[in-house]
């Protein structure tokens, strides 16, 4: 026992005795203190022992040198030093990085390898360190950045904070999808953390308005290379305040950093918000009152003519309920002939019709991807259109087809007011005649009834060819080709419309474009698919504007004014067809517009499971 405790004592007489430059790890051959003995010109024993590597030993690096007498006689002499034998998950990282590509080694980096100390986050050393090599950082040591880290600022982006410290990636050329991606994502870093931004006196919006625009949607969506960066705007290394007049986003500079993208620029188009919030009125006045004003629109609408389709559902619900039981109890007697088909629309109506889904799809189907751009669906479908640009074409053919429908309707408007000898009167009877889809007189009271048979109040009203829900259809296309169509008009040709108007107007029109899509939609997916296919009189789908026929019975029941008015006037047969359409124009026409509905609800839910995730 007394032998044991000995040696034990032994053995902390060394540790606490023995300097600590004479210890080794158990596999070292050569202590320090002999190899220095020759080697002190690279570094003292004291240097040496208080490094990181100090512990270590020379021979734990020179693993080559086993034989001190050999080595001497230079027989002996060790290879590079392998830091991957020690440092493996840095090695790992290293291994695919630039500087290993251009065989730029550690110690190329770690100079002082010998008297190497243990890191502190001193980012000054971070620039100094890489300075040796890139002479261009002296552009970074003059930017915002360079002259806070100079400062002591750790806060403020070094090197390492963008490019990493082992792992610094090859970005390819500069219009690559790794470039383009860099470019941005490293600068979101720093800038989504607010508590740093507001710390140091910078704007904390920068990144949640960068993905409010169109770049930042295409950035989210996965395309980082076909818009516009951080860097592309504000460049890489040479970040300057605004007022300095050498910086890339000086109003003085403005023309030439966008003409990067954006050809024919002027002074007027660099009067474009880039980080403009919506919400600050302080700042942005005009952008707040018009966000504001559609905000109250979208409201307004969608909460009138909600609560009027489940008023409508419910009562409808109920009627029909009733009316199963007269059936049963014999005491509803269908109309004589009820089966009878009556024409109620040309065919130049339906192919109109046709136009108006094909465009109305196809512009939901391509715009709510960058509108919903922060959610999973959205980028599968911007992926399935092949990107930005594909979808952009699709978009722009779509909002093509809506000039020609809307066109059209004017030809037919005037046509109708002035040049169509069946209608009698003059053109303001015309206008408000009953054949007419200006809303009248007749619509307040068509409305006070429908809401009194809602509460049950009284009879269902009986209209005349068109209801005021029809009305508010049809003139929804004119507020929405001058909201949507004006809007997306100024967003299609940015360099025409920036040549004489000031660059805010983009921002307002993409606001006003953004949001009026948002209540088109919306209202076409609920409020117009309930008053036309889902009330339960029609459920699930009315094909009237598809094959343009109704029976006798729909016709007196729905709009029971205009066919006495037809039948006082003997115009009923002028209506009536001898034979329904073809089965194969119904299936085709009908499977059509079966597609159709499934994809408007499609997207509602998709559209109604963003809402409910972005307020999560």
């Amino acid at each position: 026992m007394y032998k044991y405790l000995g040696l034990g004592v032994l053995v902390l007489s060394c540790l606490f005795f023995v300097p600590r430059s004479a210890l080794a790890r158990v596999d070292t051959a050569i202590a320090p203190k002999v190899c220095l003995q020759c080697h002190g010109d690279v570094v003292t024993i004291q240097a040496f022992a208080d490094s990181v590597h100090g512990p270590n030993g020379c021979t734990s690096c020179h693993i080559e040198v086993t034989d001190l007498k050999a080595h001497r006689s230079g027989k002996l002499m060790p290879g590079p030093v392998k830091c991957a034998r020690c440092h493996k998950e840095v090695a790992a990282q290293y291994l695919p990085s630039v500087h290993s590509l251009n065989e730029v080694g550690c110690a190329d980096c770690h100079t002082d390898i010998h008297t190497q100390q243990p890191w502190r986050a001193d980012k000054r050393k971070v620039v100094a360190l890489c300075v040796q090599c890139h002479d261009d950082q002296s552009v970074y040591r003059k930017s915002i950045h360079g002259q806070a880290v100079l400062s002591g600022n750790q806060d403020a982006a070094v090197c390492s904070d963008c490019h990493g410290l082992h792992d610094i990636a090859p970005l390819g050329n500069s219009k690559s999808f790794v470039n383009r991606k860099f470019h941005t994502r490293v600068c979101l870093k720093c800038h989504a953390n607010k508590v740093m931004m507001e710390r140091n006196g910078v704007m904390t919006v920068a990144v949640s308005t960068y993905f409010k625009s169109y770049h930042g949607k295409n950035y989210r969506l996965g395309f980082p290379d076909k818009v516009a960066g951080c860097a592309d705007c504000h460049t890489a290394h040479s970040i300057l305040p605004a007022d300095d007049p050498h910086s890339s986003v000086n109003s003085a500079n403005l023309v030439k950093t966008c003409s990067q993208c954006h050809r024919h620029v002027t002074p007027l188009f660099t009067e474009f918000y880039p980080h403009a919030d919506e919400n600050d009125p302080q700042h942005y006045p005009v952008l707040y009152w018009t966000y504001t004003s559609m905000k109250i629109l979208l409201a307004g609408v969608f909460a009138v003519f909600w609560l009027h389709t489940l008023l409508w559902m419910f009562r409808g619900f109920i009627e029909n309920r009733e009316k199963k039981i007269a059936l049963i109890e014999g005491r509803y007697q269908p109309v004589p002939g009820g089966h009878k088909i009556f024409r109620r629309f040309q065919r130049r109506h339906i192919f109109l019709h046709l136009l108006v889904i094909i465009s109305f799809l196809g512009l939901a189907l391509t715009g709510l991807p960058l509108y919903f751009a922060d959610q999973e669906w959205a980028r599968v479908m911007m992926d399935f259109y092949g990107g930005p640009s594909n979808s952009g074409f699709i978009h722009r053919i779509c909002a093509g087809i809506t000039f020609v429908y809307f066109i059209s309707v004017i030809l037919m408007s005037l046509h109708f007011l002035f040049v169509r000898k069946d209608i009698k009167g003059n053109w303001l009877q015309r206008l408000f005649g009953p054949d007419s889809l200006c809303p009248n007189l007749r619509d307040i009271k068509d409305v006070v009834g429908m809401g009194r048979w809602f509460l049950f109040r009284g009879p269902k009203p009986s209209f005349e060819r068109w209801t005021y829900w029809e009305k508010f259809d049809f003139l929804a296309v004119f507020w929405g080709m001058f909201a949507i169509g004006g809007s997306g008009l100024l967003l299609w040709f940015p360099s025409f419309f920036g040549s004489f108007l000031p660059g805010w107007m983009f921002n307002v029109a993409t606001i006003i474009h953004s949001d009026e899509a948002l209540l088109a939609t919306g209202f076409i997916f609920t409020v117009h698919f309930f008053n036309t296919h889902g009330r339960p009189e029609k459920f699930p789908m009315d094909f009237v504007i598809f094959n343009g026929e109704i029976t006798k019975e729909e016709f007196i029941e729905e709009r029971g004014d205009q066919w006495r008015r037809l039948e006082d006037k003997g115009q009923i047969e002028q209506v009536a067809k001898a034979r329904p359409s073809r089965a194969l124009y119904d299936f085709i026409f009908k499977g059509f517009g079966f597609l159709a509905l499934t994809t408007g609800i499609s997207l509602l839910l998709m559209m109604a499971y963003a809402f409910l995730a972005s307020h999560h």
